[in-house]
C-alpha cells in the first residue's frame, strides 16, 4: 500500500468526483482511477459506490476514510517532529521548482535571500510541474516556483494556497549569430528551418507546441533535435544546430553579446509568468521572511 493511494482516497472523498479529484492530485483521470482500484485491491473490498451521482463511499470506504485522514495527518506531524528533534525545522526552507528556473530566477533570488539565511538552509529541489505541485500539497516543500500560463494552469485550492507573480517572461525564437551579426538560420527556407524542440514532458515544450500549432504566423520548421532539458537546448542553439524558443531571461545576455539573434517578430513570442506558491497557514519564521522578500518587487 502506498501513501499516495490514501491521499488520493481522501481527495476523492472530499470532492465526490473522480475527475475533480484527479485534477487536485495532478494526475490523469485514468491513472487516478487505477490508483483507487489498487487501494481497493489492497483493502480487499469496494470502497466507492460508483453508480451514484455524486459518488458515495461504501461502509468500508467510510471506515477507511477516518483512518486515512488520521494516517496522513499523523505522518505529516511525525515528519515535522523529526525536523524539530533534529533542530532543523526553524532553520530549513524547501523550495521546489523546475531546472531552468533554478538556474535563472532562483539564482537571482538567492542573492536577495543571502542576508536572511544566516545559519539557515534553503533546500532547492528541481522537479516537473506536476511533481512540484504534489510536493507542495503534501507539505514536503514550503514554496513552489513555476511557469504560469493558461495552458499550464495548476489547480490549487484558493482557500488553502496563495501566490505571487515574481516575473513576466517570454519565449523567443533564437539562433546563433554569424560573423556579420545576422542569424545563422532564418525562417522561410523551403525545406523548413532546423528546429530544436523540447520534449512534451516539459512545461516549456507544451507552451511552444501549442503556440506553433495555433499560430497563423508560425514558420515552416524541420525538427532535428528533441531534448528534455532547456539548458541543453540553449547550448545546442549556441552551437548553431538550429532555432530554439528559449526564455528571454536565459538568452538576453547572449543576444546582447552578439552570440544569438532573435528571429521574427512579437507574433512568434510566447508570454508567460513566473509565480511563487505557498500554503496560507503560517510557515516557520525563516520561510515567512523569505516570502516577504519575494513579495518586495
Amino acid at each position: 500500500m502506498q501513501l499516495k493511494w490514501l491521499e488520493d482516497f481522501v481527495a476523492l472523498a472530499q470532492t465526490r468526483s473522480f475527475s475533480r479529484a484527479a485534477e487536485l492530485r495532478h494526475v490523469t483521470h485514468p491513472a487516478f482511477g487505477r490508483r483507487i482500484k489498487a487501494l481497493e485491491a489492497w483493502a480487499g473490498t469496494t470502497l466507492i459506490e460508483r453508480e451514484k451521482t455524486p459518488l458515495t463511499l461504501t461502509a468500508a470506504g467510510t471506515s477507511l476514510l477516518d483512518n486515512a485522514q488520521q494516517m496522513v495527518g499523523n505522518l505529516k506531524s511525525a515528519h515535522d517532529e523529526l525536523l524539530n528533534a533534529a533542530g532543523r525545522h526553524e532553520n530549513l526552507v524547501a523550495l521546489a521548482t523546475g531546472r531552468t528556473l533554478a538556474r535563472t530566477l532562483v539564482a537571482d533570488l538567492l542573492l536577495r535571500f543571502r542576508p536572511l539565511l544566516g545559519e539557515g538552509e534553503l533546500r532547492i529541489l528541481t522537479r516537473s510541474l506536476t511533481d512540484t505541485a504534489q510536493m507542495l500539497e503534501r507539505g514536503e516543500v514550503d514554496f513552489m516556483l513555476i511557469y504560469h500560463h493558461p495552458l499550464l494552469a495548476v489547480r490549487l485550492s484558493a482557500r488553502q494556497y496563495t501566490h505571487l507573480t515574481l516575473a513576466r517572461d517570454r519565449l523567443v525564437p533564437v539562433t546563433r549569430a554569424n560573423a556579420q551579426g545576422r542569424g545563422q538560420h532564418r525562417f522561410g527556407a523551403k525545406a523548413g528551418t532546423p528546429y530544436l524542440a523540447y520534449a512534451g514532458t516539459l512545461a516549456l515544450g507544451r507552451l511552444v507546441q501549442d503556440h506553433l500549432a495555433n499560430n497563423p504566423h508560425a514558420p515552416r520548421l524541420q525538427r532535428v533535435i528533441e531534448c528534455d532539458s532547456a539548458d541543453a537546448v540553449y547550448e545546442y542553439a549556441l552551437k548553431g544546430l538550429g532555432v530554439a524558443w528559449l526564455p528571454w531571461s536565459m538568452v538576453s545576455a547572449a543576444c546582447k553579446a552578439g552570440q544569438l539573434v532573435v528571429l521574427g517578430d512579437a507574433h512568434l513570442e510566447v508570454g508567460f509568468e513566473v509565480r511563487a506558491y505557498r500554503a496560507k497557514h503560517r510557515l516557520n519564521a525563516l520561510a515567512e521572511r523569505l516570502w516577504q522578500v519575494m513579495a518586495q518587487r
